[in-house]
């Protein structure tokens, strides 16, 4: 088969309509479906690209486990082990929330610019800030403060973590290690005023979350994509089929067919296989790709429990590219921008309130942490702040610990995550 390449980005692509009040959620598929992956037009708003990611993940998802699951109908609910791209929505939601907390942080700065703020509860007011973790944003506002950012500064950078897990700065040693990362981000970035500074640490996360949001779906949606539309046009196909004539850039058949036969012998083991650096050397990433997709063929024809075995394989295997290939260049770009922070260290700041909500099911980090050993013996510092997001080795563990939870909630990854909200009450997806 002639290889197929992802779709690349077009500026004709028509975003997705918003949805009225009689019509679903604006996260949830419509039926008939649109087509399944919708490039993502570059000069958007990182807002904006976050929403069709969002959306097109879900399309994806649906499609997929109707591969799957022979009872499931697009739109609705599955029971049965989920697919990768099930959790992708709601992981692109969560790098939103991110994008979210930087636009309400350049509110904060784009107000200061006439008149600086006498508090940083003013800060937040001018803004719009009313959420829930109002009272905690306002606690690390105070302890940046302390280390000498003028108010409306503490109040942006305070901000940039306000629609993630703020429960994790409740610990007051989590909190004074958070406000002691992004003072030392502020005092080394760039620019010749506190307010350009505050922007150089508010804008190197936008682009670290959105370039990592865009390259994921560029490449494992569009992968999926090319898979969905070769089996359209060949129909259902068996796993050996698809290891012989589906093909993606860098993959090749023998590594595809040897990931194949590894994921089989190994599939029921406990933890489920997950090292592929150490158990498939030399087998490329799009190699894996292709081997998911084939287990997922075989899946389906498999009783319930090789079934869901084989299906927590594919899911390593895609988990596995997206975060080795597409992540890792957005958190620890080969030439670093000099109008940014450094990316690495901005992500081990906000390392401790990652989490991840699935519908009605959520994991999060401090609670991955909470159960590991304690890495330096210091009473004085958190589990949760012992940690780097941007380490491939010091993510990959975490990551696979949320699918175990996913996993056991199956019916809450196919609830749509909610559209997010600015704090003047718009959609994201709207002006």
């Amino acid at each position: 088969m002639e290889t197929r390449r992802p779709p690349s980005p077009s500026p004709q692509s028509p975003p997705c309509d918003e949805a009225t009040d009689s019509s679903p959620a604006p996260n949830t598929p419509r039926a008939p479906l649109p087509e399944l992956f919708a490039p993502v037009p570059g000069q958007l708003p990182p807002l904006e690209q976050n929403r069709l990611i969002t959306q097109g993940y879900l399309r994806i998802a649906h499609a997929l486990q109707a591969i799957l699951d022979p009872d499931f109908r697009p739109g609705g609910v599955s029971r049965m082990m989920p697919n990768w791209f099930a959790f992708a929505p709601h992981a692109s939601q969560e790098a939103g929330k991110g994008m979210l907390g930087a636009d309400i942080a350049d509110r904060i700065i784009d107000a200061a610019q006439g008149e600086p703020s006498p508090s940083v509860q003013h800060a937040l007011d001018r803004a719009g800030y009313n959420a829930p973790q109002r009272l905690t944003v306002e606690a690390l506002s105070l302890a940046l403060t302390w280390y000498g950012l003028p108010r409306d500064v503490a109040a942006a950078l305070a901000s940039l973590q306000g629609a993630l897990n703020l429960e994790a700065l409740v610990d007051p040693r989590t909190l004074w290690i958070t406000a002691q990362r992004f003072a030392k981000l502020y005092m080394e970035a760039p620019g010749t005023d506190p307010l350009a500074k505050a922007e150089a640490v508010i804008v190197t996360l936008e682009r670290c979350l959105n370039e990592g949001n865009v390259l994921i779906f560029s490449d494992i949606g569009g992968a999926a994509d090319a898979y969905l539309t070769w089996r359209q046009e060949v129909g259902p196909a068996p796993a050996a089929r698809v290891l012989v004539e589906y093909s993606l850039p860098g993959s090749q058949p023998a590594e595809a067919q040897r990931a194949y036969s590894f994921a089989l012998e190994h599939a029921q083991e406990v933890p489920r296989p997950s090292d592929f650096g150490r158990q498939l050397p030399g087998t490329s990433s799009a190699s894996l790709v292709v081997a998911a997709f084939a287990l997922y063929e075989q899946a389906r024809e498999s009783s319930p429990l090789v079934r869901d075995a084989l299906i927590g394989v594919a899911n390593n295997f895609l988990a596995w590219r997206e975060q080795f290939h597409a992540v890792q260049p957005a958190f620890t770009p080969p030439r670093p921008r000099l109008d940014e922070v450094p990316r690495a260290e901005l992500m081990k700041a906000l390392t401790p309130v990652i989490c991840l909500e699935m519908g009605p099911a959520e994991w999060k980090f401090t609670d991955y942490a909470s159960t590991q050993r304690d890495r330096d013996g210091r009473l004085l510092t958190s589990k949760a702040t012992e940690y780097n997001w941007a380490v491939f080795e010091e993510r990959w563990p975490p990551i696979l610990q949320s699918f175990e939870v996913g996993y056991r909630h199956p019916t809450a990854l196919w609830v749509a995550p909610p559209p997010l909200v600015r704090p003047d009450g718009k959609l994201t997806g709207k002006g």
